[in-house]
């Protein structure tokens, strides 16, 4: 069995590596290998997109390395591999990214990524620290995870399904913000769960243990 981070430059890897290499030595699910080669894309038993910054240079970082993203959706699409999309890497699940102009993703999860707008003015945006999760929907990956669990955020855009029955999981930052989806052999968390302690290792040990 092997773990692959998908890794296109955005962002540090170090930490999600470091997470995932300890779930999967703890529960004897393999190697974790951070790559950007389709053929090590095209042997993996799970997949983990991660993503940190703007939508438009994400889904352009991926577009731009010969193969990979072929790669990913005969993976997802033809052999249901089980993935993982984290922060921008789950919003490139969405049909539409709309920060600073229309980008297409990937199209698993419907729906669109848009800024936040929290209705109290007082709430800053990017939602940048710990909230509390509130779980909509049972799913494998939660196991062991209840709301009012913490996880860590940073972002300013989120996802808005059109079918709730993709959402598993909410946060309040006035109203309500997306915080996990999930889909046939598709998951993803707008949180970090490499940065969210006790809640983020058990849903990164319930995704190695998935069998979708």
């Amino acid at each position: 069995m092997t773990t692959v981070l998908i890794d296109y430059d955005s962002g540090n890897l170090h930490s999600a590596e470091k997470a995932f290499q300890r779930m999967a030595a703890e529960g004897g699910h393999g190697a974790v290998l951070v790559t950007a080669d389709p053929d090590q894309v095209a042997r993996a038993t799970r997949i983990v997109l991660p993503g940190d910054g703007a939508f438009p240079a994400c889904r352009r970082g991926l577009a731009a390395i010969d193969g990979l993203e072929a790669a990913i959706i005969e993976a997802v699409e033809q052999r249901a591999v089980p993935f993982l999309g984290i922060c921008v890497g789950m919003q490139m699940l969405a049909s539409w990214g709309r920060e600073y102009e229309d980008v297409a993703g990937f199209g698993w999860i419907q729906g669109e990524v848009t800024r936040i707008t929290p209705a109290d003015p007082m709430l800053k945006v990017p939602h940048m620290g710990w909230n509390d999760l509130v779980i909509d929907a049972p799913h494998p990956v939660l196991a062991g995870i209840s709301s009012g669990d913490h996880a860590y955020f940073v972002h300013s855009y989120a996802m808005r399904l059109d079918d709730a029955a993709d959402l598993l999981a909410h946060v309040d930052y006035g109203g309500q913000v997306t915080a996990i989806v999930g889909r046939a052999n598709v998951v993803g968390t707008q949180f970090h769960p490499e940065k969210s302690q006790r809640a983020g290792l058990r849903l990164i040990a319930n995704f190695l243990d998935w069998r979708p």
